[in-house]
């Protein structure tokens, strides 16, 4: 039932509470939209906020879920490795879901 719940809380949040401008933003190597930074202003990377708080998301679901602060954290840091290398173009979407799959079996487990 644990990793059903999991399951689901990571649909929501990879998908559902996962802005365009998140998933764009938390990849360090998309060239930034020039539009959007002010007149005067230099443009100022921010993938590490988007990275992180895509992260954190993650982990306060499997913390909500799960009622253990340390699983939260430890999918938080899960998650933002795993996000991090799949914007480095280390591996494709399916690895990224199979790796995000595998941490909440692990969490169910423990």
């Amino acid at each position: 039932m644990i990793f059903l719940k999991l399951l689901m809380g990571h649909a929501l949040a990879d998908f559902a509470l996962q802005s365009d401008s998140m998933a764009r933003g938390k990849n360090r190597n998309r060239k930034p939209d020039m539009s959007v930074v002010p007149p005067g202003q230099s443009y100022q990377p921010s993938w590490f906020y988007w990275l992180t708080a895509h992260a954190l998301i993650h982990g306060m679901v499997v913390w909500l879920i799960t009622g253990n602060i340390y699983f939260g954290l430890g999918e938080t840091v899960a998650h933002w490795v795993i996000d991090f290398g799949k914007c480095e173009s280390w591996y494709g979407i399916h690895m990224d879901q199979a790796t995000h799959i595998i941490c909440k079996l692990a969490w169910s487990l423990l």
